[in-house]
């Protein structure tokens, strides 16, 4: 059997796209900082580059902007360190109490509809007494413990976590080499369409990288001044934490609230905080939802909402985590391609049908 030329090229760009996709599959445990490096380079090397421009050491910019990037990642998980220090001793002393009330209002209701619950608070208040004690020996080897039985994710996670800075610096010291050299790899006569697309897709996460980071920051003095005006003594700490974690769909938000929640149930012992946390984030969510994330995200994307519940839960069932983290800048990429292919359809013979034949040809 004969291959045509267009044959044989087609067969090795096949060959060439699984041979890649073996080696993604292969590498994959390995990928992790190299991917989140050049994700970070990406949304970084803007800053060094202006940093250069005015006379700076690329090298020294590099290790700046990478210095204030990990240092605004370390404070937003800080921010968690003052919440669990003052609720972990309010637990402990609520929980019981709770327990009690829980029980007093539960049992004559289901009564009533012919339930039997009997709530064994006693053992409940004994449990909660003996882990959630000042018995800092025991959460130590708690912890020990479970080091021990998860080493390999340890090690795996202090490995990424000492890498990462590492292949970020160079990333971020040769980004315009390493897009040169990718570039230079797509054959010339695409390169044109390669390069036109690129900058597309460039330019829509840039729009969707500005977009995110202002709904963060309103979303953060929202929920900050919300639960302030209600009274809570964390409120800056979980406002700000719930603002800057909508950046993970749907779980940032999930838990920012459950933080809210359990802030208020301590702090007031009563359905007041729950109703105080139910009005700021239900406001919120209704605002960032049909205001904010369309009009300062949605709309410089182009993705419905129904796509992009779809492209969240597909993304993270395919991809765990980090799936959930890229799914919307992939798919400001994908919508790019989805587009360019949508014009094509569009002015091509398939869509406009057959030209008229004129009388008499």
């Amino acid at each position: 059997m004969t291959l045509t030329p267009a044959q044989i090229h087609g067969l090795g760009w096949l060959a060439i796209g699984a041979l890649t996709a073996l080696a993604l599959w292969l590498l994959g445990p390995v990928l992790s900082p190299f991917v989140v490096a050049l994700v970070l380079g990406y949304a970084l090397h803007p800053v060094v580059d202006r940093l250069a421009r005015g006379g700076v050491p690329r090298a020294l910019a590099a290790l700046i902007v990478e210095v204030l990037a990990l240092a605004t990642v370390l404070a937003v998980l800080l921010l968690i360190v003052p919440i669990l220090v003052r609720e972990l001793p309010a637990l402990r002393d609520q929980i019981p109490v709770l327990l009690t009330r829980l029980d007093d209002w539960l049992t004559p209701l289901a009564a009533r509809f012919g339930i039997d619950i009997d709530l064994d608070v006693a053992s409940v208040r004994t449990f909660v007494l003996t882990n959630l004690s000042d018995n800092t020996e025991g959460w130590v080897n708690t912890v020990m413990s479970s080091l021990r039985i998860g080493g390999s994710f340890v090690l795996g996670f202090v490995g990424t976590a000492i890498l990462l800075p590492v292949v970020l610096f160079y990333v971020l010291m040769d980004w315009h080499g390493i897009v040169k050299r990718a570039s230079s790899l797509v054959p010339p006569r695409y390169r044109a369409n390669v390069d036109g697309f690129m900058a597309e897709c460039d330019h829509m996460l840039g729009q969707y990288l500005r977009g995110q980071l202002l709904v963060m920051g309103i979303l953060a003095v929202f929920y900050s001044a919300g639960l302030a005006l209600f009274g809570f003594d964390l409120a800056v700490p979980v406002g700000v934490f719930t603002g800057l974690a909508v950046f993970i769909p749907y779980i940032g938000f999930g838990l920012g609230c459950v933080l809210a929640l359990l802030a208020g149930l301590l702090e007031f012992g009563g359905l007041y905080g729950i109703v105080a946390v139910a009005i700021v984030y239900g406001i919120g969510q209704v605002v960032e939802s049909f205001y904010l994330t369309p009009r300062l995200v949605g709309e410089r994307i182009g993705l419905h909402p129904i796509v992009v519940i779809f492209v969240l839960l597909a993304f993270g069932q395919l991809f765990g985590f980090i799936g959930v983290l890229v799914a919307l800048p992939v798919s400001a990429v994908g919508a790019v391609a989805v587009n360019r292919v949508r014009r094509l359809y569009l002015s091509s013979p398939l869509y406009q049908g057959p030209a008229p034949v004129e009388p008499g040809a």
